[in-house]
């Protein structure tokens, strides 16, 4: 139950630091049934606290939160209405914003750092549909 204290986990991640402390695989599929029967243990809940607290916190789009949630072992179907349960009256434009102003100190300098905060985006999961307008809203010192 320690394990689950701090955050919520799947249930994927749980047998995982089960066995990575040497429980037998019997005992491990007892007590996630156990805590699965208790309510302790719902990877629903997982998904849409995860996505809640990544929009909120977290400066990652869509795509990114989605490929997260799936990593922790938890269904497509399930980590998409998480993630569109968290984004609902978030504007991910807005949380792109916030993305590229952690990332910019100043204008955009050449194309070579146009490049590198376009694909920085890319990977923290925002689409170009909106990297681009994002991009182009900002001073640049590229001469044309």
């Amino acid at each position: 139950m320690n394990l689950l204290a701090r955050r919520e986990l799947s249930e994927m991640q749980l047998r995982e630091r089960f066995r990575k402390r040497k429980f037998e695989t019997q005992a491990i599929e007892t007590a996630l049934e156990s805590l699965r029967q208790e309510g302790a243990l719902d990877d629903r809940r997982t998904a849409f606290a995860y996505a809640r607290t990544s929009v909120r916190l977290t400066v990652r789009g869509r795509r990114r939160i989605l490929q997260e949630i799936v990593a922790r072992g938890i269904d497509d179907e399930t980590a998409r209405e998480a993630v569109d349960a968290a984004f609902a009256d978030v504007d991910e434009a807005e949380v792109l914003s916030r993305a590229l102003a952690k990332r910019l100190d100043g204008p955009i300098r050449d194309a070579a750092h146009l490049r590198r905060l376009h694909r920085s985006l890319r990977q923290q999961g925002f689409p170009t549909s909106l990297i681009i307008p994002a991009l182009a809203a900002h001073p640049t010192n590229i001469e044309e």
